[in-house]
């Protein structure tokens, strides 16, 4: 079984998927935009979406995270249909990743201690998706 999420954007999506792959040390798999989509003669392509992501994939952490943008007029909520948790056993990345994501974002709690984490934090980044970053220790 894989985990896997989708992450929604309006039109700034290749730049989000660049500033992922760069903060989780990944590589961009499968990118394609709408252009690049075989023609659908029931859903004709609008001029202002051809170069709209519409898949690109990230590996982090043991799963694919995907990425598109919008159809341009789809409605679309940042941020708040879904919150990427990100745990590691080393406490050292947690503050890399929880330090590059808040720039240009919003710190909705600072990294600490958590009954279920000892070090833990929740930051809302510059494109609207808030992540929750956790340190955790294995069970032996």
């Amino acid at each position: 079984m894989q985990l896997e999420m989708f992450i929604n954007f309006d039109g700034n999506c290749r730049e989000a998927v660049e500033f992922y792959a760069k903060v989780f040390k990944s590589e961009i798999g499968n990118l394609m935009t709408y252009a690049d989509a075989p023609p659908d003669p029931n859903y004709p392509l609008k001029e202002v979406d051809r170069n709209r992501i519409m898949y690109a994939g990230i590996p982090i952490g043991g799963m694919t995270v995907m990425f598109m943008d919008m159809p341009s007029g789809s409605p679309l909520t940042k941020g708040d249909n879904i919150t990427p948790t990100i745990s590691t056993d080393n406490k050292d990345e947690v503050t890399r990743l929880f330090n590059e994501l808040k720039e240009g974002g919003e710190v909705y709690m600072e990294l600490q201690k958590a009954f279920f984490s000892e070090w833990y934090g929740m930051v809302k980044d510059k494109f609207g998706v808030i992540w929750q970053i956790l340190h955790y220790i294995p069970q032996k």
